[in-house]
Parts: C-alpha cells; sequence; structure tokens
C-alpha cells in the first residue's frame, strides 16, 4: 500500500466537535477526513478507492465515522449518497446536531473542489489511525511493565504486546466482535469460486494426496487438524510429506507466475504455501535428512553413514536444489512454549507469508501456566492452537501419540477414544486423522515357516504390504472414512495407491 508524502489541494478548515487535550496529543487530520467525505458526497465511486482498506473507525472524529459509515451503507445498497439522502439517517445523530446537522454535510459537499485526492486522503486517514494504536499498545506496555504481577512471566508481556502488533500489521483482518451475515455469505461463496476454478476443484491447499483430498477438500483455513498413531506408524513421514508438497507448489506457482495481484499491492500466489515446521522431537537436520531421503529415493539410513551409490549421490545433489529453495521454516526448539510457538509463528507469517502450521508433536507444546493436571495443560494448547489458526486464517497440522490400549486390541485400527488426553483433543479439532500400517503388526505376527499358518499369514502379508491408511476419524466439514495409501518404509514415503487406474502421483 503507497504512502502519503503530502496532501494536495485540501479542503477548507471547518468547526468538528471539540476536542479534549488528550485526544489533541494523538496524530490525526481532520481536514483530510472532511475532504474525503466530501469527494464521497459528490462521487459516490470514488467510494471503491477506499473502501477495501478504510473503516468507519478509522476515522479520528466520532460523527466522521457515522457519516462514512452512513453514506458506505447506502452505497453498497445501491443507493445514492447526498446530503439529502443522509438527512434521514443522521438528522437525529445529536454530534452532527452540534456541527450544524444537514447542514454541515452540504458545506462538506460544497468544500470538496476536487475528487482526485479521495485515495490520499483516505491514506492519511489510515495511516494516522495506525499510528494512534501504535500509540495506545505502547502505553498498554508500559502500563503492563510498571504494574505488572511479581508472577507474571516477562515473556507473556512480550507475547500480548507481538499480538497486539500482529492484529495492528495485518490491518484489522480478523477483528473480534459481530460479522455480517451478508458479509460471511459472500465469504462463502468466495470459497466455492475457489474451489471450482482451482485444479482438483479442492477450497482448501492439496496434501498431494488424492484420497485424503477427496474426504477433506484439501487443507482449510483457520482449521486445526489432528494427525495421530501409535510409534513407526509414519506420523512425521506423512507430516513431511504434506508439508513439502504445499512448499513446493508454492515455489512452482511462484516461478510460473501463477500469482494474482490484491486490491492492497500485495501479490497472492495461487497455489501452496509457506510452511513453518515446529519440530519438537526431532532436530531440523534429521528432519532434512528424511525430506531429502524421500524425495531422492534414498534410504535414510544410508545416508547417515555415508553407504550410497554414485546414481544415488547424484539424486541427492538434485533433490537437494529441489528442496533448497522450498519456502519450508523448521523451528526445533523442544518442550516449546504455547506463547513462544504463537509469536514466532505470527513473525513468520508478516516477514515471509504463511500457508500452513506443522507441530510435531502435540505432547511437546508446553503450556503458559502451571496446571494441575496433563488433561488440563492439553486443554490449554488445544484451544491455544484453534485460536492460532483462526488469528492467522490457515490451517494447523498438529501430531498427537496415541495411548498404548491400541495395542491390547485385535483390531489395532485406532479410534478418537484411543487419543491421548482425548476429551481436549477431539473437542477442539476440526479434523481427526490417524495414521495405521497393517504390514507393521503383521510383521510381529509372523508364524513358523512350512506351516499352514505361515501360508496364511504369507496371503494377508501380500494383500496388504507397502500399503497404509489414514483413517478421518473426525470431519467437522464432510464425510469421515479411510484413504488407503502406499507407503515405502526405506524412503519414509507416502504416496496415493495404485488402485482403480489410478497411478500414484509423485513429487516432482
Amino acid at each position: 500500500m503507497e504512502t502519503l508524502d503530502s496532501l494536495e489541494n485540501p479542503a477548507p478548515v471547518l468547526t468538528a466537535v471539540s476536542e479534549n487535550e488528550t485526544f489533541k496529543s494523538m496524530p490525526h487530520n481532520i481536514e483530510a477526513e472532511q475532504g474525503l467525505l466530501g469527494a464521497l458526497l459528490i462521487n459516490n465511486d470514488s467510494l471503491d478507492q477506499v473502501a477495501n482498506f478504510l473503516k468507519p473507525d478509522y476515522f479520528f472524529d466520532p460523527v466522521h465515522q457515522r457519516i462514512y459509515e452512513a453514506i458506505s451503507k447506502l452505497i453498497g445498497n445501491g443507493n445514492l449518497a447526498s446530503p439529502v439522502t443522509l438527512k434521514t439517517y443522521l438528522e437525529m445523530d445529536d454530534g452532527l446536531v452540534a456541527l450544524g446537522g444537514v447542514g454541515y454535510l452540504a458545506r462538506l459537499a460544497s468544500n470538496a473542489t476536487t475528487i482526485a485526492n479521495a485515495k490520499q486522503y483516505g491514506q492519511t486517514i489510515y495511516d494516522l489511525a495506525i499510528r494512534r494504536q501504535l500509540i495506545l499498545v505502547g502505553q498498554e506496555m508500559v502500563a503492563d511493565a510498571y504494574d505488572g504481577d511479581i508472577d507474571q512471566n516477562p515473556n507473556m508481556q512480550i507475547d500480548k504486546a507481538e499480538q497486539s502488533l500482529y492484529s495492528i500489521a495485518e490491518k484489522g483482518t480478523h477483528n473480534a466482535g459481530f460479522m455480517n451475515f451478508d458479509h460471511s455469505l459472500t465469504g462463502a461463496i468466495e470459497m466455492a469460486e475457489k474451489a471450482y476454478q482451482r485444479e482438483g476443484n479442492l477450497s482448501g491447499v492439496s496434501t498431494g494426496f488424492t484420497g485424503l483430498d477427496d474426504m477433506l477438500g484439501g487443507l482449510q483455513d483457520s482449521d486445526l487438524l489432528i494427525l495421530a498413531g501409535r510409534p513407526a506408524m509414519g506420523k512425521t513421514a506423512l507430516a513431511t510429506n504434506i508439508a513439502f508438497t504445499i512448499a513446493h507448489n508454492y515455489m512452482k506457482a511462484k516461478q510460473s507466475g501463477n500469482v494474482e495481484t490484491q486490491s492492497d499491492g500485495s501479490v497472492k500466489v495461487n497455489d501452496g504455501g509457506v510452511v513453518g515446521f515446529f519440530s519438537l522431537e526431532m532436530a531440523a537436520e534429521q528432519l532434512a535428512t528424511r525430506m531429502l531421503a524421500e524425495q531422492a529415493g534414498v534410504s535414510s539410513s544410508n545416508i547417515r553413514k555415508g553407504d550410497i551409490h554414485e546414481d544415488e549421490y547424484t539424486r541427492l545433489v538434485n533433490s537437494a536444489r529441489n528442496l533448497q529453495d522450498a519456502p519450508l521454516f523448521i523451528d526445533h526448539t523442544g518442550a516449546i512454549p504455547m506463547g513462544t510457538l504463537a509469536a514466532r509463528a505470527r513473525r513468520l507469517k508478516r516477514q515471509h507469508g504463511l500457508g500452513l502450521i506443522v507441530i510435531d508433536y502435540l505432547q511437546l507444546v508446553r503450556a503458559g501456566n502451571q496446571r494441575d493436571g496433563r488433561v488440563q495443560e492439553v486443554s490449554e494448547i488445544t484451544q491455544g492452537l484453534k485460536a492460532l489458526a483462526k488469528e492467522l486464517n490457515v490451517p494447523v497440522l498438529a501430531l498427537s501419540q496415541l495411548s498404548r490400549q491400541v495395542e491390547s486390541r485385535d483390531d489395532k485400527r485406532p479410534q478418537l477414544s484411543d487419543l491421548r488426553e482425548s476429551g481436549s483433543i477431539e473437542q477442539d479439532a476440526d479434523i481427526v486423522m490417524f495414521v495405521y500400517r497393517e504390514p507393521y503388526y503383521l510383521m510381529r505376527e509372523k508364524p513358523m515357516e512350512g506351516t499352514e499358518e505361515f501360508v496364511l499369514w504369507q496371503e494377508r502379508m501380500n494383500a496388504v504390504d507397502g500399503t497404509a491408511e489414514v483413517i478421518v476419524g473426525k470431519n467437522r466439514h464432510g464425510p469421515v472414512g479411510t484413504a488407503r495409501m502406499a507407503f515405502e518404509d526405506r524412503f519414509t514415503r507416502f504416496t496415493d495407491l495404485m488402485e482403480d487406474e489410478r497411478a500414484p502421483e509423485r513429487f516432482d
């Protein structure tokens, strides 16, 4: 968004509402507000130049706030906004009466000698509103620092201040409070239009797996998704596969020019997204090694041992070149506090943009306050992650461990009740998925060769070898079910399963 350097042909000064000494110290420009309102009254089309970024509460003068809001509603409903039409809605406004009533509206229009500066006036009003918000945040920071509870962790004050600054930086996109239903309907139509136009007809970001996308419609903004499983099922492998697909698609779309310019001048990439990966269990180098092995088709254990052939080394080098430019950011801080995680996610979005957050894994995040029990602590974390997903308007994919009770059943497919501290996780999540690999359990039941049991076991093993299931146990937006996938254990790589004449999709 452009910054205004100077005002041209400012409107004549009119007498506005009286201001006390506190208000006088706050940045404002009454003349710019009057100039914009006058321009809108003499040419309603000028609203298109400012409507996308200027809100009524950005005006310093409360009367001007109400005038701008009334003008916006009249024009939005297809009606003429003029001093005459506004009279019906504002003639009983006490603030306007104090300024001269309807005569003040007429003077606004008559003194607006030009409409050419409407956008510049709007930009000035907006910039001054941001400066006032920054002053208030600064004052609150000082007050909290002076009067904070002695037991309060200073990091909580830092997180609070950073969240306030982030809200200002986001231009009030996610302000709290009621939203008109017509605005919500517009968002729903835009989502449907996006799904209709996007390849694969997905409203969300593609995971790279056809079966999973069919059930979820892609990963949806503001959703909290839980990916759970027992150890060695491949939770991290699936999460890294999804993360790299989304980051790689973003990079390809950006390079190919699949972008669009927004009304505020920013550029939006139409596929994939920037990924923030919080690897609380595994070091960043270990995670990168797994991604490199998956992309190159080389065993990660062989990479660590250096036991690779020349052709494998060539594939590793080529894959590393593809990986190095992918917008995938890894934070491997162990036992990260929830407030710190949120602050770093906000910073990443502000600096680079953000399309997906991955957390490996949920039980390693620390709550901000000490709780009486683990259930209450996990509940605070899941609520915090859901709030973060809504605040940043991105999907949050959090991995979770399952309880051991899975192992005691004959059918070891996970259920919602198997989630550790399942009450809060199941309640707060929009999507709950489980990774299940039957070959892993069958290998542990291998009977003695040469027996009849071995023959039956071999038949079962052949039927499921190299396969995995992603079970959608909860889906707030659609059906539940199972997406079958292929899994290559050596490379920790998931792909679409070749069935129903559908070939597997692989990464480039």
